[in-house]
């Protein structure tokens, strides 16, 4: 923003002045305003003439020339010389005596009585005897009606002179009121000087009244013209007097209006006179020259316009400049504002209104004691002065108390130099950073808090940055590396190794530190410290990573763990003696199902991760003689010993009763009551006997999940069998839900598949989703192929890996067996031996 912008947007700002929108310069203001007083002056001066005529008797002075019949009457030239006084008066501009007022306003009142009684003898056509009132008038034998009065023009002009002064006089007034009765006045008098000009005596009189002298005349058009420009910046002066287009325009047309139409009608009567053409060729040739001279004022007119045009497109740009700055102003956070040098506000932005609470009219042109607090006000002031004493830009930090209370600010002050290089203003932008400097001072609390922490941690802890070198470290480290934290910072963490161990742990804090997310990790497998003396010692490092600013850094928690490494053996020892017990009493409670030559078969079973070895689930495959075999899977529902010395009991009692030829659902009806005597057991169970005579099977299931066949040629299907309650869910005192059984054809060459929960349930996945799974891979490995027990033993191996995917992390027992059903016709075995001596094993 330049000096000329600045200024263009004040009040009073290099001595330009603005009333009514409208742009003038004080010298020309005062200038018209000083010629409004010499015009008074001279017309009183031709009154006073006049009046001095009558005063010595001297026809020279009443009249302007010798031998002219109308004279200056006596009121006239007291009213011309009041008239003339009064405006004067008023010329002067506002002053702070009441009298000089009170002088102007009784003149003009003078003048104005003397006008309005004279035009009353005139409308009422009788005398109130004020014509001779000072003088005896010895022209009344002259073309005059009444001795002593004046013409009715004078009357009229006169008491709107007077009347326009008055007007002029009283500022609450529009100023065209009295411009106007001056401009009226004006055209009174011309109206006289044009009939001497052009010899038309009409112009002199109105019938048998007196007629104007000239000097009346005279004396009435600069009466006029002062009346009209005792208020050049205001009204209809203002439109003429202005600086702008308007008053430039204005002054062209006013001049042109005044001066040519008077010119070209002397020239065309001088013309007639001389009989150099006739009156319509005068007619014409006034025409002509009125038409000329207008055509010069148009493209007059036209020439101002197009420098105006220019003007107003340069204007639009700064203006539209100032606007994008004031816009750019007002969008930025800061508080910004522009002062000139003696402190007074030439710009300031929304920002700076709020945070003042004071509106941007009531700021601009004032200084900072008529904006601020006192006391921020001389600091704001002291400030400037201190920045230009500089001569440089100045930036501090400071707290400022606003109407919101104490702030903390970013202060920055510059000088704005014109093309010289001298301060013209000064600039200012003040940035509210209370909240940045409350984060700065809580990130050092929290710097505080943070290695406040790092000490209380109870491992040795080690920050290093992404090239793995120690940039902090605990006080904890003396205990475990023997070693002091100043002593840790610039070496590198992979120094705290042991030479046989340090390049590899080097290489897993690098590749950590190259990972985009690095998360979180322990590590405390193989990894050792050295300590200060040169032994090592195992250890836990707990990684995780810290953003900085610049880079990413690692926090490492240094645990020896060489008590929990002895523990952890001892544990280990135990657990491997606890095992193998576990195992052995599985394995009895279990037993091994036998090997039946009419019966090929193969099984599979896993136990659960949380209890290694021991679980509730059990199967049996159990001959009832004559080519009948029974077969019952389980699964008491828990796990660990428990669930384990409840299945062997189940398992014990389901065979005993299967070897009493016991039916499917008497079976599950005496194990339904076993069951309801164990508290809280809840079991599902599913018995069936193969008649491979009949190619029939008769089955029960308590709860437990529905048997898949795979007939030969056909697709796998589900056996249809009832399915009842869980064993230990019916009363034990009777009245519960009997178990039914059904008997099905079960075709030659068929597989069965037998399985527990364990093998299809899977967290968020659909139970009847995965049996069809485990149906269609049965169907997949077993589909067209003989079912000896070597097929069925890899059957297995591919079913358990497809549906286990997790064998590690699976958490429940798993039991598959799988039946492959030859029927009558294979009742031979491989080696030609009869199924009848197949033996339990």
């Amino acid at each position: 923003m330049t000096r000329q912008q600045h200024a263009s947007g004040l009040s009073g700002v290099q001595g330009a002045e603005r009333a009514e929108g409208l742009p003038f310069h004080p010298p020309a203001l005062a200038a018209v305003r000083v010629a409004a007083g010499i015009s008074a002056l001279l017309a009183a001066l031709l009154g006073l003439v006049g009046l001095t005529g009558w005063i010595l008797d001297a026809d020279v002075l009443k009249s302007v020339l010798p031998g002219v019949a109308v004279s200056m009457k006596a009121n006239t030239a007291l009213a011309v010389v009041a008239l003339g006084a009064s405006l004067f008066l008023v010329a002067r501009g506002p002053v702070h005596h009441p009298w000089v007022t009170t002088a102007a306003r009784t003149a003009a009142a003078l003048a104005l009585l003397l006008g309005a009684l004279t035009l009353a003898e005139y409308v009422t056509g009788t005398g109130l005897g004020i014509d001779e009132a000072l003088f005896e008038d010895d022209t009344a034998g002259v073309q005059t009606e009444a001795p002593g009065r004046m013409a009715p023009n004078t009357a009229a002009a006169l008491t709107l002179a007077g009347a326009a002064s008055l007007c002029a006089s009283t500022h609450r007034l529009p100023a065209w009121i009295s411009q106007f009765m001056g401009l009226v006045v004006g055209a009174l008098g011309m109206l006289r000087l044009y009939g001497a000009a052009y010899e038309v005596s009409e112009l002199e009189r109105f019938g048998a009244y007196t007629g104007m002298a000239l000097h009346t005349a005279s004396a009435l058009v600069l009466l006029g013209a002062a009346a009209f420009t005792l208020r050049p910046d205001e009204g209809l002066t203002g439109l003429v007097m202005n600086a702008g287009t308007t008053g430039a325009l204005g002054r062209r047309l006013l001049v042109t209006a005044v001066v040519v139409p008077p010119l070209l009608g002397w020239g065309v009567l001088a013309g007639e006179s001389a009989g150099l053409f006739g009156p319509r060729l005068a007619t014409a040739l006034l025409v002509w020259g009125h038409v000329a001279a207008l055509t010069v004022v148009v493209f007059a007119v036209l020439a101002v316009g197009r420098r105006t045009e220019v003007s107003h497109a340069r204007l639009a740009w700064q203006v539209r400049q100032n606007e994008l700055l004031q816009d750019f102003m007002d969008h930025t956070p800061a508080a910004v504002f522009i002062k000139d040098l003696e402190g007074r506000f030439l710009a300031v932005n929304t920002q700076f209104e709020e945070s003042l609470r004071v509106d941007r009219d009531r700021v601009l042109g004032r200084r900072d004691l008529d904006v601020m607090p006192a006391g921020l006000a001389r600091h704001a002031r002291d400030a400037d002065l201190a920045m230009l004493a500089r001569g440089r830009p100045v930036q501090r930090e400071e707290q400022l108390t606003l109407p919101d209370g104490p702030r903390e600010c970013l202060t920055t002050l510059f000088p704005l130099n014109d093309a010289s290089g001298a301060a013209y203003a000064v600039g200012g932008v003040v940035t509210d950073v209370t909240e940045r400097v409350a984060a700065q001072r809580e990130v050092q609390r929290a710097h505080r808090r943070f290695r406040a922490l790092l000490e209380s941690a109870p491992d040795a802890t080690l920050i290093t940055d992404g090239s793995g070198t120690v940039v902090m470290a605990n006080a904890q480290v003396e205990r475990v590396f023997g070693r002091s934290p100043g002593d840790l910072v610039g070496t590198r963490a992979a120094d705290l190794a042991p030479a046989s161990t340090r390049r590899r742990q080097g290489a897993l804090l690098d590749a950590y530190l190259r990972r985009r997310d690095p998360r979180p990790a322990v590590v405390d497998r193989n990894l050792h410290g050295l300590r200060g003396d040169g032994s090592a010692f195992p250890v836990e490092v707990s990684v995780s990573s810290l953003q900085a600013e610049r880079e990413t850094l690692a926090v490492l928690f240094v645990r020896d763990i060489t008590d929990r490494r002895r523990a952890e053996a001892e544990r280990a020892e135990r657990y491997e003696q606890q095992r193998h017990i576990a195992y052995t009493l599985q394995h009895s409670l279990m037993g091994e199902p036998p090997t039946l030559a009419h019966l090929p078969s193969a099984y599979r079973y896993l136990a659960s991760v949380q209890d290694p070895g021991v679980g509730g689930d059990w199967f049996d495959i159990i001959p009832l003689g004559g080519r009948r075999t029974g077969v019952v899977i389980g699964d008491v529902m828990g796990r660990g010993l428990e669930a384990a010395a409840v299945m062997g009991q189940l398992r014990a009692a389901s065979h005993a009763l299967a070897r009493t030829g016991a039916a499917p659902s008497s079976l599950m009806t005496s194990l339904d009551a076993f069951v309801g005597d164990l508290p809280g057991q809840l079991v599902t169970c599913l018995y069936l006997i193969l008649d491979q005579g009949t190619c029939e099977v008769a089955v029960c299931s308590a709860g437990h999940l529905p048997v898949i066949v795979l007939p030969p040629g056909g697709p796998p299907g589900r056996l249809g069998t009832p399915v009842g309650v869980p064993l230990g869910v019916n009363d034990p005192g009777g009245g519960g839900l009997p178990f039914e059984e059904t008997t099905l054809p079960l075709p030659p060459g068929s597989v069965l598949v037998l399985y527990t929960d364990g093998l299809v349930e899977q967290p968020g996945a659909d139970i009847e989703a995965r049996i069809d799974v485990l149906a269609r891979t049965a169907a997949v490995v077993l589909g067209g192929t003989r079912a000896d027990p070597e097929i069925l033993d890899r059957a297995a191996d591919r079913l358990i890996t497809t549906l286990i995917t997790a064998p590690a992390d699976h958490d429940d027992d798993v039991t598959l067996l799988l039946l492959g059903v030859p029927g009558p016709d294979g009742a031979k075995g491989a080696d030609g031996t009869d199924g009848a001596d197949d033996t339990d094993r």
